[in-house]
């Protein structure tokens, strides 16, 4: 007689360090997605300096008696990005503990990650001492995408991925495109923390500034929407890599459209300012997310197939 106590019919594998680490991972990349949009929000809401002290604020790690909507924008991003500096230091360890397990890249990728978190830190300190200034706001917005990127591209290569060989040429689109929404983001900080659009339009100054951002709307676009192009005529295009180029293309409209009517209103809604710079961050992790799986398309059934031409494979590979 069967012992069904030691014999489950249903057991659930246990997750690998690789499979729970990614997930880990992609999970903080997550949290920087809402962290930037938080540092939008505290930047547009004018409570940059509402904490006028760091790292504390007012002295204190919880200033009561000061607290108010704008202090509590500042305090709660401070908050947001100390609880992620933990997270990046939990990784290394983790990385470097599994390291057997994992990649070799890993554990390198994950130091990587911590100090770009380190030094977004001491620009998050310096915008503070240096009341704002422009360049610092600005290179503390591109630390943060620099260090979502890397979070996702780590996140993504450590998940099972099962390629077709079907991706050819469309992950170094997709990596062209990401650098254009890139620069423009970064067009869009400088923007930003100049307060360009306010001035071009209400004293002529710095429309050099402004114009720049809007000149740079047209190779993103254009990049993005070839490669949606080319995916959409590549036949048995891995499911993934589809859905990925039809969001590229849905958020690539909508941050036009929600960039036109940001420049109408003159920046004087909010949340419609937010959302503008969140749907750019998003829009660039998509396409950071294609070039990672199409790569990994491309290297997987290379490995197979290494004299195959990888937009016409023979056999499916297997899962890494």
């Amino acid at each position: 007689m069967v012992d069904i106590a030691f014999h489950p019919l249903h057991t659930k594998t246990p997750a690998t360090p690789r499979e729970w680490i990614g997930r880990f991972v992609l999970g903080m990349a997550a949290e920087t997605l809402f962290l930037m949009a938080l540092g939008s929000a505290t930047r547009v809401m004018n409570a940059g300096l509402a904490c006028p002290d760091w790292p504390l604020c007012y002295g204190e790690l919880i200033p009561q008696k000061q607290m108010n909507f704008q202090v509590f924008l500042e305090w709660f991003h401070r908050l947001t990005a100390s609880s992620m500096g933990l997270f990046a230091i939990a990784l290394v360890g983790l990385c470097w503990w599994y390291r057997r397990e994992l990649p070799k890249w890993a554990p390198w990728t994950a130091g990587l990650a911590l100090a770009l978190v380190v030094f977004q830190g001491v620009l998050g300190g310096l915008t503070v001492t240096e009341l704002l200034r422009f360049d610092i706001v600005t290179a503390h917005l591109a630390t943060a995408l620099l260090f979502f990127v890397t979070l996702l591209s780590m996140g993504l290569g450590l998940r099972a991925y099962t390629g077709t060989g079907t991706a050819g040429k469309l992950p170094w689109i997709a990596c062209i495109a990401a650098v254009f929404v890139f620069i423009q983001s970064i067009l869009g900080a400088l923007v930003g923390s100049r307060w360009a659009v306010h001035q071009c339009l209400g004293g002529s100054q710095l429309c050099t500034v402004m114009n720049s951002h809007l000149i740079g709307v047209v190779p993103a676009t254009i990049a993005t929407i070839t490669l949606v192009g080319m995916a959409y005529r590549t036949p048995a295009l891995n499911p993934p890599l589809r859905r990925l180029a039809h969001l590229a293309g849905s958020l690539v409209v909508l941050q036009i459209g929600v960039g036109i009517a940001t420049l109408k209103l003159r920046l004087q809604v909010e949340p419609l300012t937010v959302s503008h710079q969140a749907i750019g961050a998003l829009l660039l992790g998509t396409l950071v997310a294609f070039t990672v799986l199409g790569l990994r398309d491309r290297h997987q059934i290379s490995a197979i197939l290494p004299t195959a031409d990888p937009a016409h494979p023979m056999t499916t590979p297997q899962a890494t």
